[in-house]
Protein backbone atom coordinates (compact mmCIF):
# COMPACT_ATOMS: atom_id res chain seq x y z
CA UNK A 1 0.00 0.00 0.00
CA UNK A 2 1.35 3.54 -0.92
CA UNK A 3 1.78 6.09 2.09
CA UNK A 4 1.46 9.68 1.11
CA UNK A 5 3.53 11.77 2.94
CA UNK A 6 1.56 13.87 5.87
CA UNK A 7 2.10 17.37 3.86
CA UNK A 8 0.48 15.66 0.97
CA UNK A 9 -2.75 14.51 2.67
CA UNK A 10 -3.11 17.87 4.27
CA UNK A 11 -2.69 19.54 0.80
CA UNK A 12 -5.72 17.51 -0.62
CA UNK A 13 -7.98 17.88 2.60
CA UNK A 14 -7.60 21.72 1.68
CA UNK A 15 -8.54 21.24 -1.53
CA UNK A 16 -11.67 19.52 -1.30
CA UNK A 17 -12.53 22.23 1.69
CA UNK A 18 -11.87 24.65 -1.14
CA UNK A 19 -14.02 23.51 -3.46
CA UNK A 20 -17.44 23.11 -1.07
CA UNK A 21 -20.53 25.12 -1.01
CA UNK A 22 -20.66 27.75 1.21
CA UNK A 23 -22.62 26.14 4.41
CA UNK A 24 -25.90 28.44 4.97
CA UNK A 25 -25.77 30.23 8.18
CA UNK A 26 -29.19 30.51 10.18
CA UNK A 27 -29.42 34.09 10.94
CA UNK A 28 -32.59 33.67 12.59
CA UNK A 29 -35.42 31.46 14.21
CA UNK A 30 -38.74 32.68 15.77
CA UNK A 31 -41.37 30.50 16.98
CA UNK A 32 -43.90 32.93 18.13
CA UNK A 33 -44.52 30.65 21.32
CA UNK A 34 -45.66 33.30 23.88
CA UNK A 35 -43.38 35.93 22.83
CA UNK A 36 -41.52 37.58 19.65
CA UNK A 37 -37.89 38.16 19.32
CA UNK A 38 -36.17 41.71 19.27
CA UNK A 39 -36.26 43.42 15.44
CA UNK A 40 -39.83 42.44 14.66
CA UNK A 41 -42.34 46.13 13.91
CA UNK A 42 -46.02 46.51 13.46
CA UNK A 43 -46.97 48.88 10.45
CA UNK A 44 -50.51 49.75 10.83
CA UNK A 45 -50.49 47.75 13.97
CA UNK A 46 -53.97 46.66 15.09
CA UNK A 47 -53.40 45.12 18.59
CA UNK A 48 -56.66 43.52 19.49
CA UNK A 49 -56.31 41.63 16.05
CA UNK A 50 -53.35 39.64 16.50
CA UNK A 51 -52.19 37.08 19.82
CA UNK A 52 -49.44 35.79 21.09
CA UNK A 53 -50.23 31.68 22.18
CA UNK A 54 -48.33 28.63 22.89
CA UNK A 55 -48.23 27.30 19.23
CA UNK A 56 -48.40 30.77 17.48
CA UNK A 57 -48.63 34.02 16.58
CA UNK A 58 -52.12 34.26 15.29
CA UNK A 59 -52.92 37.56 13.07
CA UNK A 60 -57.17 38.01 12.15
CA UNK A 61 -57.27 38.30 8.42
CA UNK A 62 -58.95 41.62 8.00
CA UNK A 63 -60.56 43.78 5.16
CA UNK A 64 -57.53 45.94 3.13
CA UNK A 65 -55.36 45.09 0.87
CA UNK A 66 -51.41 45.40 0.18
CA UNK A 67 -51.83 44.23 -4.02
CA UNK A 68 -51.86 47.19 -5.86
CA UNK A 69 -52.42 50.95 -4.79
CA UNK A 70 -54.41 50.64 -1.76
CA UNK A 71 -51.80 49.53 0.65
CA UNK A 72 -53.97 49.44 3.83
CA UNK A 73 -53.73 46.19 4.96
CA UNK A 74 -53.03 46.14 9.13
CA UNK A 75 -50.58 44.43 11.17
CA UNK A 76 -48.40 43.84 8.52
CA UNK A 77 -45.46 42.62 10.59
CA UNK A 78 -41.70 43.69 9.58
CA UNK A 79 -38.22 42.74 10.60
CA UNK A 80 -35.06 44.10 8.63
CA UNK A 81 -33.22 41.77 5.97
CA UNK A 82 -29.85 40.68 5.79
CA UNK A 83 -28.08 42.31 2.96
CA UNK A 84 -28.35 39.79 -0.14
CA UNK A 85 -24.92 41.30 -1.79
CA UNK A 86 -23.29 39.06 0.74
CA UNK A 87 -24.46 35.47 -0.38
CA UNK A 88 -28.06 34.02 -1.30
CA UNK A 89 -30.70 34.67 1.36
CA UNK A 90 -33.44 32.36 2.54
CA UNK A 91 -36.67 32.76 4.62
CA UNK A 92 -39.23 30.50 5.11
CA UNK A 93 -42.63 30.54 7.04
CA UNK A 94 -45.03 27.82 8.36
CA UNK A 95 -48.82 28.99 8.81
CA UNK A 96 -52.39 27.60 8.91
CA UNK A 97 -55.28 29.52 7.73
CA UNK A 98 -58.82 28.35 6.77
CA UNK A 99 -59.76 31.14 4.00
CA UNK A 100 -62.98 31.38 2.38
CA UNK A 101 -63.34 34.95 0.41
CA UNK A 102 -62.09 35.14 -2.69
CA UNK A 103 -58.17 36.46 -2.28
CA UNK A 104 -58.03 36.30 1.23
CA UNK A 105 -54.12 35.23 2.09
CA UNK A 106 -51.35 34.78 4.03
CA UNK A 107 -48.29 35.69 2.40
CA UNK A 108 -44.65 35.96 3.24
CA UNK A 109 -43.08 38.97 1.44
CA UNK A 110 -39.57 40.30 0.27
CA UNK A 111 -40.87 43.65 0.84
CA UNK A 112 -39.39 47.40 0.09
CA UNK A 113 -42.37 49.11 0.79
CA UNK A 114 -45.80 48.91 0.11
CA UNK A 115 -45.70 49.86 -3.22
CA UNK A 116 -42.45 47.58 -3.70
CA UNK A 117 -42.45 43.93 -3.08
CA UNK A 118 -42.67 39.97 -3.87
CA UNK A 119 -45.45 37.84 -2.58
CA UNK A 120 -45.70 34.11 -1.96
CA UNK A 121 -48.89 33.21 -0.14
CA UNK A 122 -51.81 30.82 0.55
CA UNK A 123 -55.21 32.39 -1.03
CA UNK A 124 -57.97 31.70 -1.78
CA UNK A 125 -58.93 32.42 -5.82
CA UNK A 126 -62.21 31.54 -7.46
CA UNK A 127 -63.11 29.46 -4.49
CA UNK A 128 -59.51 27.35 -5.27
CA UNK A 129 -57.26 27.07 -1.93
CA UNK A 130 -54.03 28.24 -4.07
CA UNK A 131 -50.72 29.32 -3.71
CA UNK A 132 -49.91 32.39 -5.55
CA UNK A 133 -46.47 33.96 -6.37
CA UNK A 134 -46.25 37.58 -7.55
CA UNK A 135 -44.71 40.81 -8.08
CA UNK A 136 -45.61 44.21 -6.98
CA UNK A 137 -43.51 47.91 -8.59
CA UNK A 138 -44.73 50.98 -8.15
CA UNK A 139 -48.07 49.81 -7.36
CA UNK A 140 -48.23 47.73 -10.45
CA UNK A 141 -48.54 44.38 -9.87
CA UNK A 142 -48.03 41.07 -12.13
CA UNK A 143 -49.14 37.40 -11.00
CA UNK A 144 -46.50 35.21 -11.15
CA UNK A 145 -48.29 31.71 -10.95
CA UNK A 146 -51.28 30.30 -8.91
CA UNK A 147 -50.83 27.23 -7.26
CA UNK A 148 -53.70 24.88 -6.33
CA UNK A 149 -53.05 22.87 -3.04
CA UNK A 150 -55.29 20.70 -0.69
CA UNK A 151 -53.92 21.56 2.61
CA UNK A 152 -54.54 24.71 4.60
CA UNK A 153 -51.11 23.86 6.38
CA UNK A 154 -48.05 25.15 4.06
CA UNK A 155 -44.37 26.29 4.34
CA UNK A 156 -43.29 29.13 2.13
CA UNK A 157 -39.87 30.11 1.21
CA UNK A 158 -38.08 32.84 -1.12
CA UNK A 159 -34.14 32.55 -1.71
CA UNK A 160 -32.84 35.67 -2.79
CA UNK A 161 -29.92 35.59 -5.47
CA UNK A 162 -28.29 38.22 -7.12
CA UNK A 163 -31.04 40.54 -9.07
CA UNK A 164 -33.58 37.46 -8.44
CA UNK A 165 -35.96 35.82 -6.21
CA UNK A 166 -37.45 31.99 -6.17
CA UNK A 167 -40.71 31.18 -4.42
CA UNK A 168 -41.45 27.92 -3.38
CA UNK A 169 -43.92 26.13 -1.02
CA UNK A 170 -44.48 22.49 0.26
CA UNK A 171 -48.13 21.60 1.11
CA UNK A 172 -48.66 19.65 4.91
CA UNK A 173 -46.09 17.29 5.73
CA UNK A 174 -44.79 17.34 2.06
CA UNK A 175 -41.12 16.21 1.95
CA UNK A 176 -40.25 18.00 -1.27
CA UNK A 177 -40.73 21.58 -2.12
CA UNK A 178 -42.26 22.94 -5.46
CA UNK A 179 -41.42 25.78 -7.42
CA UNK A 180 -44.10 28.78 -7.75
CA UNK A 181 -42.04 30.94 -9.91
CA UNK A 182 -39.15 33.07 -10.69
CA UNK A 183 -38.70 36.93 -11.18
CA UNK A 184 -36.54 40.02 -10.83
CA UNK A 185 -36.55 41.98 -7.73
CA UNK A 186 -38.48 45.29 -7.85
CA UNK A 187 -35.27 46.98 -5.96
CA UNK A 188 -36.17 50.13 -3.79
CA UNK A 189 -33.82 50.69 -0.95
CA UNK A 190 -32.98 48.18 1.83
CA UNK A 191 -35.33 45.05 1.86
CA UNK A 192 -37.02 43.33 4.53
CA UNK A 193 -39.06 40.06 5.40
CA UNK A 194 -42.71 40.85 5.53
CA UNK A 195 -45.64 38.40 7.03
CA UNK A 196 -48.53 39.52 5.76
CA UNK A 197 -52.52 39.06 6.25
CA UNK A 198 -55.42 40.87 4.48
CA UNK A 199 -58.62 40.63 1.82
CA UNK A 200 -60.54 39.13 4.69
CA UNK A 201 -64.42 38.77 4.71
CA UNK A 202 -66.28 41.54 6.36
CA UNK A 203 -68.07 40.24 9.43
CA UNK A 204 -66.10 37.14 9.66
CA UNK A 205 -63.40 36.10 11.83
CA UNK A 206 -60.59 34.62 10.82
CA UNK A 207 -57.48 33.71 12.36
CA UNK A 208 -54.36 32.98 10.67
CA UNK A 209 -51.99 30.95 12.48
CA UNK A 210 -47.63 31.74 11.98
CA UNK A 211 -45.66 29.35 13.59
CA UNK A 212 -42.29 29.16 12.55
CA UNK A 213 -39.73 31.77 10.33
CA UNK A 214 -36.55 30.90 9.68
CA UNK A 215 -33.77 33.42 8.25
CA UNK A 216 -30.88 31.59 6.42
CA UNK A 217 -28.15 33.35 4.47
CA UNK A 218 -24.81 31.69 2.44
CA UNK A 219 -22.50 33.71 2.91
CA UNK A 220 -19.60 33.62 -0.19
Amino acid sequence: MKLFPSWAVLMFACLAHSTQAPAAESLFKEEFKGQMQPGWTWLREDRAAWRLTASGLEIRVQPGNMWGGANNARNVLLREAPDPARGPVEVTLRLENHPTGQYEQVDLVWYYDDSNMVKIGQEIVDGALTVVMGREQNDRCRTVSINPISDRKVQLRLRVEGGRIRGQFRPGEAEKWSDAGVCDLPVKGPPKISLQCYQGVPGQEHWAKLSEVILRQSLE
